[in-house]
């Protein structure tokens, strides 16, 4: 710990005195700076966390940087363009930092990068391959010069009617077939984002800024990286360092035509048609005489939010006068100003000394690529990281729908009908590989289906569907598509900009059979929902060339519904993040997980870096910072008429039980001031319990007392809903009388766990007086996906990994029946069981942790159910409150005689607190 006033020399930009576990932990996060590699940082929520993080990583490398200037020599230099090497006494990571900068700087002066686009190093094969999206637009200077390029360059009339020559593939050849081992086109990029603009090494962006050491935060949501901002704006780093924050489309977009479409998928799509139509009449270029000058033409499509490349530049100017920005007032700027937020945000990239950033755009690599992220030497602060295994490797899913294969299997039947005798040779074939896999894939999904699936069952019910789930090998063999180089297809797909030829083309023909010029939703929203289907294609067949024992194919065959509608689909399930995350660490200089619960840290180390010894893993961890009087968790096993408490699965939806919980709350109402949330352990149980109350008149007396909220379904209605709870809680708590004390007091928030409201909102002071834990929120066990990484965890640490851990019952869970997982759950030994447990009280953690906010806070956590009591002398270490974090753990009333008990401890609790001042 330090000593008093030292931390101000150390950590000058902390905006107060800190308390000791705030200290501790910025020397333990500054201190796994300067060692590297993988650290883990725990600190319970409402410690401060967030600033703590800021102040010390950010202090780190300021005194990197004035340490590497000062080693230099002190020549004045800034750090931004600061290039030459450093002393033999340096750390071995800055000594490769520099020396990585001074050998590219000759391909530099070689390569010119335009500014906003490449983002990246000039590296060929990374534009080659990556998913670039980015905009055309967005070079310094007046003119903008593009090559041309085959056929696609020719002049084109201005007449509304295109000629189905526009849709032609281009002669393609692969590899093998090609001399020299080239394609005879040039690499088109990724069709499916179709906007990058120009070969790589037109590129001519500021290398120089984009070596810098940067400092990449991210988190699961966007509410949790503006909070971040918020922090950020109390210290001095918020007008000395460059900020950026990056997000996604939906959240960014103000081009009110696309930003209606709502769907997030659909809004990439439409943006990405848009890019892909103005280069089309930017790249309309003339030659003028011999000198060869060329002229731009007027840009008359694409999006109006890109057309002047000049407010681009303004908004870059203006987020670097401004300083730290969140999304919101990104898109406040960009509004304001009548250009893209979302591409301005992303061009500031390279300049930028921090990236404020959400899960998917750092985790994912193919995001990483689109973004031109360089993790090379920085430094990667991963927050909320409790559940970092299972959000990592769920980005590497891919789906396939039965209505997605169909749409796409007709389109390219279609599209080869059309042009079958004008293809050359390459095109042809890899076209009829394509209609033999989609052909394969329907045959498997379709209730006809001939094809025999291992461990087929079938469920009964109305909803009957069939289930199967096999290794990518057995999928392959299964349906004879094993000697297909499904690597060389993809290489196909990528270069040959088959899809976008294809879509066009059917574009075109469903808009001749409507016979309608007019380009309404309906068909817009048939492109995007084939490009979708292409999308989804693609990904399915990248995922299948995975190893065979890194996931599970999932095939379902579902009964047709009464609209004729088949829900069929392919689902593959990546069940290892090892590799996934060893491309960040070895890249990164170091990499921190920090969260509120972050333990067991064996799970996370086996499951993303079994290859990091324990005793080599940094964690740190440290207590609350309120004092023990301020929170009261009790574990409520009895309700007020005696009945015993018990949620599980088997009993939960019983009116007696139904009705104990309404009575219960009929009693916490009167006691508890403010705010009470109270959190189940999904919608559908939320539903059916809210619908009981109402009907039992449990809902009118709990409302006499207490104004209602539901935490509604869709995400984007939350922010709303809080405002009103919080605003009811403010003037309801305060009209409040003693002369009448029927009337209303506070609200009631009925919250689901999983939902927004348990992770990251913030339910400071009367928004959560009283925390009430319905049950153990354990998922689903007829969810087949769960079910399959509960047994590959179970598997992970084998002494004979060949052999995988036999179960009880293997493959009937998939018949969806409940009973089935319980009985693969209850053959797990050990790690698959564990594994299952931890989701669980992780959920728990997650949900209660959101009441103590700051150090004058106050809260009573309830735990409801008999499951949560015990004797603290005699419970095993799989007990579920053993699994609390330790600051609740050590105060924790662990069984009461009656909810009488309860009641007393609970008026106790508010009336000192109350009297205390807090």
């Amino acid at each position: 710990m330090e000593e008093e006033g030292k931390w101000e020399s150390k950590f000058p930009a902390f905006p107060y005195e800190p308390y000791s576990i705030q200290i501790d932990f910025m020397n333990s996060l500054y201190h796994s700076l300067n060692k590297g590699g993988v650290s883990m940082l725990e600190s319970p929520t409402g410690t401060g966390k967030t600033l703590s993080i800021i102040c010390s990583a950010l202090q780190w490398v300021v005194d990197r940087r004035e340490q590497q200037k000062s080693e230099k020599g002190g020549d004045g230099k800034t750090w931004e363009n600061d290039d030459e090497h450093g002393l033999d006494d340096e750390p071995d990571w800055i000594r490769d930092f520099v020396a990585n900068k001074d050998n590219q700087g000759q391909e530099k002066k070689i390569k010119m990068k335009k500014f906003g686009v490449g983002f990246g190093k000039p590296d060929k094969r990374r534009d080659r391959e990556s998913c670039k999206d980015l905009f055309s637009q967005g070079m310094e200077g007046e003119d903008l010069v593009t090559k041309k390029e085959g056929e696609n360059s020719q002049k084109k009339k201005d007449a509304v009617e295109l000629t189905d020559e526009e849709f032609l593939l281009e002669d393609y050849e692969s590899e093998v077939e090609g001399p020299g081992g080239k394609s005879k086109r040039k690499s088109g990029g990724d069709p499916l984002s179709s906007s990058s603009d120009g070969e790589g090494e037109e590129d001519h962006s500021n290398e120089e800024e984009e070596e810098k050491l940067k400092v990449y935060f991210c988190s699961r949501t966007h509410s949790q990286l503006s909070q971040f901002i918020k922090e950020l704006r109390k210290t001095i780093f918020a007008n000395e360092i460059k900020v950026v924050s990056l997000g996604s489309r939906k959240n960014f977009c103000i081009n009110e035509e696309v930003s209606k479409l709502g769907n997030s998928t659909r809004i990439n799509e439409r943006c990405l048609e848009l890019q892909k139509n103005n280069k089309k009449e930017v790249s309309k270029i003339k030659n003028m005489g011999a000198g060869g000058r060329i002229r731009r033409t007027k840009a008359s499509s694409g999006c109006p939010m890109l057309r002047k490349p000049k407010l681009q530049r303004q908004f870059r100017s203006e987020i670097s006068q401004q300083g730290a920005l969140d999304i919101e007032d990104l898109v406040h700027l960009g509004r304001n100003m009548g250009t893209c937020p979302y591409y301005g945000s992303r061009s500031m990239v390279p300049a930028a000394d921090l990236v404020i950033l959400p899960y998917q755009s750092l985790l994912s690599k193919s995001s990483r690529e689109s973004l031109g992220l360089n993790l090379k030497n920085n430094i990667v602060i991963i927050d909320e990281a409790h559940n970092l295994a299972d959000s990592l490797i769920s980005m590497y899913d891919s789906k396939l729908t039965l209505s997605q294969l169909e749409n796409v299997h007709s389109h390219i039947e279609r599209y080869f009908e059309r042009f079958r005798n004008l293809l050359g040779p390459g095109n042809r074939r890899y076209i009829q590989t394509l209609m033999v896999l989609t052909r394969a894939f329907l045959q498997i999904l379709r209730e006809d289906a001939s094809v025999d699936l291992p461990h087929t069952e079938k469920a009964s019910g109305a909803n009957s569907a069939f289930y199967a789930s096999m290794a990518i090998n057995d999928f392959l063999f299964s349906l004879n598509i094993d000697n297909i180089n499904l690597v060389k297809l993809l290489q196909y797909i990528k270069e040959s900009n088959i899809i976008h030829k294809v879509s066009g083309y059917g574009d075109k023909t469903a808009s001749l059979q409507k016979c309608s010029a007019h380009y309404d939703t309906g068909e817009c929203s048939e492109v995007e929902s084939t490009l979708s289907g292409f999308r989804a294609l693609s990904d399915m067949l990248l995922s299948l060339t995975n190893n065979n024992g890194d996931g599970k194919i999932i095939v379902s065959r579902s009964q047709p519904t009464c609209s004729g509608q088949q829900g069929g689909y392919i689902k593959y399930v990546m069940l290892t993040g090892e590799k996934i995350f060893s491309e960040i660490v070895d890249q990164a200089h170091a990499v921190l997980l920090a969260g509120g619960t972050l333990q067991p840290i064996e799970e996370t180390r086996e499951r993303l870096f079994p290859w990091l010894p324990p005793n080599q893993l940094h964690f740190f961890s440290c207590s609350h910072i309120v004092p023990p009087e301020s929170i009261l968790p009790v574990a409520v096993s009895r309700g007020p008429s005696g009945q015993s408490f018990d949620f599980s699965y088997s009993s939960r939806s019983s009116a007696i039980m139904i009705q104990e919980l309404g009575l219960l709350l009929c009693n916490l109402v009167t006691v508890v001031p403010e705010g009470i949330v109270v959190f189940f352990s999904s919608f559908d149980y939320e539903g059916q319990v809210y619908d009981a109350w109402k009907a039992s008149g449990l809902m009118e007396r709990i409302m006499k007392k207490k104004r209602l909220f539901r935490e509604p379904r869709k995400s984007t209605d939350v922010e709303s809903v809080l405002k009103e709870y919080k605003e009811t809680i403010n003037t309801l708590s305060i009209g409040a009388s003693k002369e009448n004390p029927a009337s209303q007091s506070g609200a009631i928030f009925l919250a689901v766990v999983g939902g927004k409201i348990s992770e990251g909102i913030n339910l400071s002071d009367g928004m959560g007086r009283c925390i009430v834990m319905v049950g153990l929120p354990y998922p689903s066990p007829s969810d087949i996906e769960l079910i399959e990484r509960v047994k590959h965890i179970e598997g992970l640490g084998n002494s004979n990994p060949i052999k995988p851990p036999k179960f009880s019952v293997t493959e009937e869970v998939y018949n969806g029946g409940v009973k089935a997982g319980f009985d693969i759950l209850r053959s797990c030994r050990r790690r698959g069981k564990e594994y299952y447990e931890n989701l669980c009280m992780k959920a728990v953690n997650q949900s209660i942790g959101r009441a103590i906010r700051h150090v004058n806070d106050y809260a009573a956590i309830l735990l409801v159910d008999t499951r949560y009591a015990s004797d603290p002398s005699s419970r095993s270490l799989s007990h579920p409150a053993n699994r609390l974090p330790q600051w609740i753990k050590d105060r924790l009333v662990s069984s009461t005689d009656s909810y009488g008990e309860v009641h007393k401890l609970l008026h106790q609790f508010f009336r000192f607190n109350k009297k205390r001042g807090c």
